[in-house]
């Protein structure tokens, strides 16, 4: 049974940084493409990045760019979104996610604030 756990969210002021953790088991996550996704209060869960298991090809959504990078460690079997810059805007629960098929997987998040 594939399972997430997110780690690494916090309370960090404008400017700062953060890395997430997505460590997977029950799975090997190079087999598999694996996205993060952010949900705000009050908002629509949205994608932030992705990565293909293929080829380490990378999705950032636009207000992302320049700023979050996201990259896995087969051996760790664990995809990191490292968060530079943070806005308070980036204020939201952060998951990791993958398909398998027609079932979609997720963690149970970790929050992140971004205040001064």
């Amino acid at each position: 049974q594939l399972q997430f756990v997110e780690s690494g969210g916090g309370l960090v002021q404008p400017g700062g940084s953060l890395r997430l953790s997505c460590a997977a088991s029950g799975v090997t996550l190079d087999s598999y493409n694996i996205g993060w996704f952010r949900q705000a209060p009050g908002k629509e869960r949205e994608g932030v990045s992705c990565i293909s298991n293929s080829d380490g090809v990378t999705h950032y959504v636009d207000s992302v760019k320049g700023r979050f990078t996201i990259s896995r460690d087969n051996a760790k079997n664990t995809v990191y979104l490292q968060m530079n810059t943070l806005k308070p805007e980036d204020t939201a629960v952060y998951y990791c996610n993958t398909a398998v098929g027609v079932v979609n997987y997720w963690g149970q998040g970790t929050q992140v604030t971004v205040s001064s």
